[in-house]
């Protein structure tokens, strides 16, 4: 069944792959556990019949003086991720001269074991190394009790907040509202508790010291642990209502980066998206510092003698097949000539600043060279390019400029172009990620750049905070021009652990937050880093040491669901979203055509759709999850209205006839 529902939309022969491999690829026996583990090691928490009940682990190292304090967290180590089966998780990582791996086994039942074991290659001096748990806010209300502990004060359940507790004890267990999160050690052991209010907001804190002082070289420490969390699982059904009365801005569809990086594994994932998915925009890569390494040699004349370097053609080979597919392209920039920059060229980051500042005395030659390699383009292969950057010039990879430069920038290349006859526009920003939003505000505000400026663009891999991304959307509204997730996905480190892109939790959180930019930002392409071998939505084929054959992964199969949406829908508003559940609807009332995304963080549980206009007769329902890739099924409408079960950890599109 599940078969026949996704090969309508594989070519014939990705079909007959499929088949072989149908055991395997629908049911790959991975992420069926409930621990929600980091790939740098913290537990984000415990899944329940889908609902997470959620905490933060981390390990952290403690000076003697207790003043400097080190934590397991996103992009401060580099961390290797693996699944060593279905239940077992394992990170290995280190803070300084002390090699930490953790070990995550599921034991059902919202139950999971976890072992922490730190190795030192060094003597080290420290006050001690701790499991740390950050409790959720409302267990600041809650209680706590320990059991087996000296302190019989602490036998039963006492106010939690505002008040230290230490024992010896080998179980904890806090309450609240919310639910119950209890921890047991192997033995017994110090159990401390805090409340910490050094920020704005008070949390709730648990150490367990895996080891207490410092550690010599080659001494191991290592403690288990239990951790069970219970709960009511909220199932409660959900009622949405589309508003078709505003039409916000137009989505094209799905787009995808093309940097050629992996000569050997890229072109087996690229010929497979193009030919599965429904790429709406491309992005690609101009090898600056290869199309011109010399400022007194001509670029043209050396393009005509046919002695372009082989980064050279491919990059234009990959623009003319992008171009022939009629996908428009951005054309964006990374390493730039030695002549074009100051400084020795910064292939790393230099006292911690990443990148080069442009060589002002050379900017004419800096506009020539870019055009020239557009003109080129252009007249020799007849590629159109829509829109030039230079890629997270905010943080400098690897051209870096301040926000006056860039707009200086775009206002003087986007002259250049116009004078050349070109009808290449900058893009605006092409953020490293959407915090740096002050970046794109001096272009914003100079009338003479704002006329060359086609798009405004970001990376989704940073600042997902609502206020931050409406930041993004109404910079759009005010220059009337369209926005453009540039790169998008969820962790620049994950190339690091590369196991990870396996995961239905990566794949949850990575269509979680498209669904969200859809809903708030409204761009009219998500471009996904990347439709290459870099970042790849497939499994095997060679990637990542992985040698078996190539096929699609849960993340294929969710942008393939996000590409399947009608070209050219109009932002719409839904209102009675739960907490849980994401949601980004789009419609054309002119075309009477709607589609509506929803991801189910949470539980399964019923949804209620109604405000759909009186045409509207039967909606298309795809699901992709852990075991369905793009299930399909439909519902007929009645009165506007529709109701439909939504499955646990889920995406699910629903779309018009």
């Amino acid at each position: 069944m599940i078969f026949h529902a996704i090969s309508k939309f594989l070519t014939a022969p990705l079909k007959c792959l499929l088949v072989l491999l149908t055991g395997f690829v629908l049911f790959p026996g991975l992420a069926s556990g409930q621990a929600e583990l980091e790939p740098w090691g913290n537990i984000a928490g415990i899944r329940k019949q889908g609902q997470l009940f959620s905490f933060e682990s981390s390990v952290r190292v403690v000076s003697t003086d207790r003043q400097h304090v080190s934590s397991t967290a996103k992009e401060k180590q580099q961390p290797h991720y693996k699944r060593i089966n279905e239940d077992e998780q394992e990170v290995t990582t280190n803070i300084g001269d002390l090699f930490i791996t953790e070990n995550v086994k599921d034991e059902g039942s919202g139950k999971i074991g976890l072992t922490i074991n730190v190795n030192a290659h060094a003597d080290t001096v420290l006050q001690g190394v701790y499991l740390c748990i950050t409790l959720p806010d409302q267990f600041l209300s809650g209680e706590l009790r320990y059991k087996g502990g000296d302190k019989g004060e602490y036998d039963h359940f006492v106010k939690a907040a505002n008040h230290e507790f230490d024992d010896n004890a080998d179980e904890i267990t806090f309450v609240s509202q919310a639910g119950e999160l209890n921890l047991k050690t192997a033995e017994r052991s110090l159990i401390m508790v805090r409340t910490d209010s050094s920020s704005a907001a008070k949390k709730l804190l648990l150490f367990v010291p895996v080891n207490l002082g410092g550690m010599k070289k080659g001494e191991v420490a290592e403690k288990q642990f239990r951790i069970k969390i219970s709960g009511d699982i909220d199932k409660s059904a959900v009622n949405l209502t589309l508003n078709t009365h505003r039409q916000g801005r137009a989505f094209d569809g799905l787009g995808g980066n093309f940097r050629l990086q992996n000569p050997v594994t890229d072109p087996q994932v690229i010929d497979y998206c193009l030919k599965n998915l429904r790429v709406a925009w491309g992005r690609v890569e101009m090898p600056w510092r290869f199309w011109q390494p010399d400022i007194g040699a001509d670029a043209q004349t050396l393009a005509d003698s046919a002695k372009l370097n082989p980064a050279v053609k491919n990059a234009i080979a990959m623009a003319r097949r992008l171009d022939s597919l009629r996908i428009p392209i951005i054309l964006s920039a990374w390493f730039s000539p030695q002549w074009a920059v100051e400084g020795k060229l910064n292939f790393q980051p230099v006292n911690g600043v990443w990148g080069n500042q442009l060589n002002e005395d050379n900017m004419q030659a800096i506009y020539k060279s870019i055009a020239d390699y557009i003109s080129f383009l252009k007249d020799r292969y007849g590629v159109q390019v829509k829109l030039f950057s230079f890629n997270e010039s905010d943080l400098g990879i690897n051209v870096r400029l301040t926000p006056e430069q860039h707009a200086a920038f775009i206002k003087g290349c986007g002259a250049y172009f116009a004078a050349r006859g070109l009808q290449t526009k900058m893009l605006l920003g092409d953020n490293s990620d959407a915090n740096s939003y002050a970046f794109i505000y001096p272009a914003l505000n100079d009338p003479g750049a704002r006329q060359y400026i086609g798009a405004i663009s970001f990376h989704s891999w940073r600042g997902w905070e609502t206020p931050t991304l409406q930041k993004w959307a109404d910079a759009a509204s005010e220059l009337g021009v369209p926005l453009i997730v540039g790169e998008g996905s969820i962790d620049a480190d994950a190339w690091r652990y590369p196991d990870i892109f396996q995961e239905q939790t990566y794949a949850l959180k990575e269509i979680n937050l498209y669904t969200r930019l859809l809903a708030i930002c409204q761009p009219e392409s998500i471009l996904q880093w990347q439709l290459t071998a870099d970042y790849s939505p497939l499994i095997g084929g060679g990637i990542f040491g992985n040698n078996e054959p190539l096929r699609p992964g849960q993340r294929f199969w969710n942008l393939k669901q996000l590409s399947i949406t009608p070209k050219g829908l109009f932002a719409m508003p839904l209102s009675g979203i739960h907490k849980d559940i994401s949601c980004a609807a789009l419609g054309d009332n002119a075309q009477n055509r709607y589609t509506v995304h929803l991801v189910n963080n949470g539980a399964k549980r019923k949804v209620i759709l109604s405000g759909l206009p009186d045409g509207v007769k039967k909606l298309d329902i795809y699901v992709t999850n852990k075991n369905d890739y793009m299930k399909h099924s439909s519902v007929k409408v009645k009165d506007g209205t529709v109701s439909f079960k939504l499955q646990d950890e889920s995406f699910t599109t629903l779309i018009s006839e």
